[in-house]
């Protein structure tokens, strides 16, 4: 038998879902972000002398960038140039020297905005010939309504949770010839490091992804917005683009790509702001045309979202005014959310009935819940999932938010849940205390009906 321990009543009521907790955190971003902000709208503190000149500098350039000066105005569907520059710098930076270049770079309101665009140039066909996206289980929750959107079919492959959620090369080949009896199989979606998995690909694992996608003739989608978040003792974050150059012209000629990398997520965290990017890598120049058409359809990503991405990407170099608190803000945060990863993660295998794979990237941990068959009997009963009942108990009982596995399309039987830890450490202490005393009750009402 499980006890309840004692609760204090000052943590009942409190709600952490990942987007609050992502909002929570966007009010602790850096002074440069909410200066440069500022400045630009409202201009006449160009001349406030108490504001560092780098910040003013900056403002000054890029308002000088927008039509009549002013961050009302729509700027060019595929983002102000000055920000593709500075995107294109960053990745260039980012991979090592390969090149990256403005024209290749598209703005957008957020990563899934792009996704979406790029999804409609690829989805053709119905019956065996309509377009099969492989999607990785577990996968981002909203991207199974995004393919359904554009009328692509999604095709699942599994990732190895018993491998620390590993991608297997006899996983992909299942998946692809099963898919032919009922699509036509034209990408691949990949998220690295993985969501809501939190595991970081290894070198190898992409150069075998690479070269499989060249042998099936699949686009390549990259989802790598949580490439500022990598913290696993020994892991680094490699670009797909960087590994595709490295590997030579057999791959970086012919493979077709596109990555995605967004202010919502990672580090930044801004997610009203609203602005990302999409890389096209050997994508034919008229298919490109196509695509700036296409983002046409949202006039153009907010420009206060653009101005954020161009400091996400451009921050201020040794010797700026804004230099070092700015790097010390970023190296904090960094730290926090390493921190947290590393005590959710201690904390959850120390309950009973859960067990976790290690987290080396991103914003979520996601452990796996082994429930007493009488939750699971109580949860089929009421016409749910066992880990909804769980979620939407934890919600009631603590009201404390997190994801259900069954989201994101884990295996039958297997029950998860997603818990978000881009937060104040104190506040991850009071989600944890509520959490442990919620699961002890949970395991222990249910022992009790047996």
């Amino acid at each position: 038998m499980y006890s309840r321990r004692e609760v204090n009543p000052m943590l009942r009521g409190i709600r952490v879902s990942p987007q609050w907790a992502l909002q929570r955190r966007s009010e602790q971003i850096t002074a440069l972000l909410q200066q440069v902000l500022s400045v630009c709208l409202y201009p006449e503190l160009l001349h406030d002398d108490t504001l560092p000149v780098d910040v003013r500098q900056r403002a000054q350039r890029l308002l000088g960038e927008c039509d009549g000066g002013s961050v009302g105005s729509y700027t060019d569907s595929c983002g102000l140039p000055p920000v593709q520059r500075s995107v294109a710098e960053f990745i260039t930076g980012r991979d090592g020297g390969v090149p990256s270049y403005p024209h290749n770079i598209f703005i957008s309101a957020g990563s899934q905005t792009a996704l979406k665009v790029m999804l409609k140039l690829l989805v053709r066909g119905k019956g065996v010939s309509q377009t099969g996206v492989l999607t990785p289980q577990p996968y981002p929750h909203t991207l199974p309504m995004l393919l359904e959107e554009v009328g692509a079919v999604l095709v699942p492959y599994q990732l190895s949770e018993e491998q620390g959620w590993a991608l297997e090369p006899g996983e992909l080949h299942r998946a692809l010839t099963a898919s032919r009896e009922h699509c036509r199989p034209r990408a691949l979606y990949i998220s690295n490091p993985g969501i809501p998995t939190g595991h970081v690909q290894s070198r190898k694992s992409i150069e075998w992804v690479i070269q499989f996608a060249a042998e099936e003739r699949l686009f390549l989608l990259v989802n790598e917005v949580y490439q500022d978040c990598v913290y696993g003792e020994g892991m680094e974050f490699m670009s797909y683009k960087r590994v595709l150059f490295e590997m030579g012209q057999q791959y970086s000629d012919m493979v077709e790509l596109a990555s995605f990398h967004s202010i919502s997520n990672g580090i930044m965290g801004e997610c009203g702001l609203r602005a990302g990017y999409m890389e096209l890598v050997n994508v034919d120049p008229a298919v490109m045309v196509f695509a700036k058409t296409l983002l046409c359809t949202d006039i153009s990503a907010p420009v206060t979202g653009q101005i954020a991405l161009e400091i996400m990407v451009n921050p201020p170099r040794p010797g700026d005014p804004s230099h070092s608190k700015y790097t010390q803000e970023i190296l904090t945060n960094r730290i926090t959310l390493a921190q947290n990863a590393q005590r959710a993660w201690e904390f959850l295998i120390g309950l009973p009935g859960v067990s976790c794979q290690p987290v080396t990237g991103g914003l979520f941990i996601y452990p796996r819940l082994n429930l007493p068959p009488e939750a699971v009997e109580q949860a089929r009963s009421d016409g749910l999932e066992a880990d909804v009942l769980y979620s939407q108990s934890l919600l009631d009982e603590e009201g404390v938010c997190v994801g259900a596995g069954c989201e994101h399309g884990q295996r039958e039987d297997k029950y998860h849940i997603r818990l978000c830890v881009l937060t104040p450490s104190a506040t991850l202490e009071k989600v944890l205390a509520c959490l442990g005393s919620f699961h002890l009750h949970f395991l222990d009402q249910f022992s009790q009906h047996a």
